[in-house]
């Protein structure tokens, strides 16, 4: 069964409709990226998702028992306060310093346990929030532009992380993008939110929609840019632009993450 079954939701504040006739569904193992222009939405079906908005109809349906792991888009820690990575993911009751350790190799940063919050570079800042979201190994990880603020090597590296602990772990993955033309070449499927679901499918698929197009004009060419492993080279930027000519096979997305 899908671990998130999203049914003709609609969700309005004060009136003012946010989503319509949304449905959607994430099944076990998946990496789905979710994108939208500013006000489209995308948090407000995240947070119908964890049940923090209640929506006007339709319905949200999870796995019995599912266990979620939350990326939050950002988090505020005051730079005078002294704590360390440890004593930050041992805020949450009954975990160990054992699981700790655990996470930070799964997201990918195992040496930071006794840094200070304050002196983490954004990277490594998102690592540790994606570790602590791993600390309970959730089933289905929620990312609320977890890369926002990060440069683009940085937020390569960190998709490239994301890769990696499907890979380790099995979780779903299910990522709210704020970068309207850029997402993870190992995306399952992209879901263009506009209110609405505008369209769906792989990534290449999605590239060349034109419904894709008319929501997000013409950056990088009009087309859909996928990070890939070789992101810090300086070819990437050709990368990039060059993955506007989708082929019949471009949607092979195994072969595209490992170009």
């Amino acid at each position: 069964m899908s671990l998130i079954s999203i049914q003709n939701l609609n969700i309005a504040y004060g009136g003012n409709e946010v989503l319509r006739n949304v449905s959607l569904h994430l099944d076990p193992g998946e990496i789905v990226t979710i994108v939208g222009p500013n006000g489209s939405g995308k948090t407000s079906l995240l947070r119908a998702i964890i049940g923090a908005t209640r929506p006007v109809s339709g319905s949200v349906t999870l796995k019995p028992r599912l266990c979620i792991g939350y990326v939050p888009q950002r988090l505020h820690i005051d730079p005078t306060l002294p704590i360390t990575v440890e004593r930050f993911m041992r805020l949450t009751q009954g975990v160990t310093r054992a699981q700790c350790r655990t996470a930070l190799e799964t997201a990918g940063v195992p040496d930071l346990l006794k840094r200070q919050m304050s002196n983490l570079s954004g990277g490594q800042f998102q690592r540790v929030m994606l570790a602590h979201a791993l600390i309970n190994r959730p089933e289905v990880l929620l990312l609320d532009e977890a890369t926002q603020g990060l440069d683009q090597p940085g937020s390569a590296a960190f998709y490239q992380q994301i890769e990696q602990v499907r890979q380790d772990t099995g979780c779903a993955i299910l990522m709210i993008s704020h970068e309207l033309h850029v997402v993870m070449s190992a995306s399952d499927r992209v879901i263009c939110l506009n209110g609405h679901v505008c369209c769906e499918g792989t990534p290449a698929v999605v590239a060349s929609a034109p419904e894709y197009r008319a929501l997000f004009g013409t950056g990088t060419g009009g087309a859909l840019a996928l990070y890939r492993h070789d992101h810090d080279h300086h070819h990437d930027h050709d990368h990039h632009h060059g993955h506007g000519h989708t082929s019949p096979n471009s949607n092979d997305k195994t072969t595209e993450a490992a170009e």
